[in-house]
């Protein structure tokens, strides 16, 4: 094995273990970055990228858009914890940026009835209600 290919399966190593230490946070291929540097590690913005899209491929994360222009959004959601089947929408804070889950029977009646109705399939990953969370309100 190439010194390379070592550092990469120790960069997927040490990425696994910090994203598993965080469920249920959002987070950006930025974030990532900033938190090996705080910490004295080497890790490029296009690793944590590829490393992301290639979780992303195997369902253990998730990734939200919010917002056209802004950097896509990731959550670990690992393969025993997340139904992949349901549907999960989110609230954006305008104030501080926090992303909210939203796991609402009304919301799935909503997509249903989209579908029914309008013939039209809501995607729940690119769906983001905005407004103000509760902490800055």
């Amino acid at each position: 094995m190439s010194e390379k290919s070592r550092y990469n399966t120790r960069q997927h190593a040490m990425l696994i273990e910090h994203l598993k230490n965080n469920p249920g946070i959002h987070f950006t291929a930025p974030d990532v970055c900033d938190y090996f540097r705080s910490r004295g590690e080497s890790i490029g913005l296009s690793t944590v990228y590829r490393q992301l899209e290639k979780l992303v491929d195997e369902g253990v994360i998730g990734k939200y858009s919010t917002a056209p222009g802004s950097p896509a959004c990731f959550e670990y959601i690992g393969t025993e914890n997340h139904d992949n089947s349901g549907t999960c929408f989110h609230c954006k804070c305008e104030k501080c940026g926090s992303l909210i889950h939203l796991h609402c029977d009304e919301l799935n009646e909503i997509q249903e009835h989209l579908m029914n109705e309008h013939h039209f399939k809501l995607n729940p990953m690119r769906t983001v209600f905005y407004g103000i969370c509760e902490k800055c309100r």
